[in-house]
């Protein structure tokens, strides 16, 4: 009986420790051995967010993201793969194994840290209103009653959540697949605003030449920073090292002053 009962408990030990490996919570972490294991680093990303990134005219998928990327992923010894993915679905597609990490000018929040790690922030941001060039606004509370357009599942929908008083002055809130539709919409007088990042919209305004300006006040400041599994602290180490390296040895001003006319990265500063 003793024989048994000890049988019994060395299996149940083994298979909790099993587990545990498996799940990265101790044991190794096979996290950056699976991906050079692979030979591929695949990056979620909605394909409408430039500057960070998006669709070229040609179809390729462009951006400082993916430049910035494609150089850690040639440094890791593995090549970059692009994947688009429903922005609303973005947790699901990383706790499922389908992308390695979301890289998209993801802004760091106290939600997404519950579910995920993240490597160390790599820009600033904020997030403003976009309004139209000849419209009456110029402060937040000149927008009560307005209707404000914003992107599902970004972080704009949850700074116009957490501003205080800014939901309850609006009229409506009008949810898009992406910031381009919803710029769309403001242009042919459908919105009052658009919420979203700060980067992107004067990415967006500079490039498309519309009438659209940027209100001075922001909804709330915040950080751009790349999303990894929980369990995945390997993969998310040697990507921060390789980040920092390149701001060491200019790479990343490099790549910066390509999209924004000049480095406005914060690694290792």
């Amino acid at each position: 009986m003793k024989r048994l009962l000890t049988i019994l408990i060395t299996v149940a030990l083994s298979l909790t420790i099993l587990s545990a490996a498996g799940s990265g919570e101790s044991g190794t972490d096979n996290s950056l051995k699976n991906i050079q294991d692979k030979g591929t680093f695949i990056l979620g990303l909605d394909d409408s967010f430039p500057p960070m990134g998006f669709r070229s005219e040609s179809g390729e998928i462009v951006g400082f993201d993916i430049d910035t990327a494609k150089e850690v992923a040639s440094r890791l010894g593995v090549e970059l793969v692009a994947q688009p993915i429903d922005w609303n679905s973005k947790e699901q597609e990383l706790a499922t194994g389908n992308i390695d990490c979301i890289w998209n000018g993801f802004t760091v929040t106290p939600e997404r840290e519950k579910v995920m790690i993240f490597s160390e922030p790599y820009l600033r941001n904020a997030q403003v209103v976009v309004v139209r060039s000849d419209s009456p606004y110029q402060t937040l509370s000149d927008l009560e009653g307005a209707t404000i357009g914003v992107q599902a599942g970004s972080s704009a929908q949850a700074a116009i959540e957490d501003t205080e008083g800014f939901m309850d002055s609006i009229d409506e809130v009008i949810e898009f697949k992406d910031n381009l539709t919803a710029l769309m919409d403001l242009e042919i007088g459908g919105l009052d605003g658009v919420v979203m990042d700060l980067v992107v919209a004067n990415y967006s305004i500079q490039t498309s030449g519309k009438d659209f300006r940027v209100l001075d006040e922001t909804l709330t400041e915040e950080e751009y920073a790349i999303g990894f599994r929980k369990n995945d602290v390997a993969l998310r180490d040697a990507v921060n090292a390789e980040l920092e390296a390149m701001a060491a040895d200019g790479t990343l001003a490099e790549i910066s002053s390509l999209w924004f006319g000049d480095d406005i990265t914060v690694v290792g500063k």
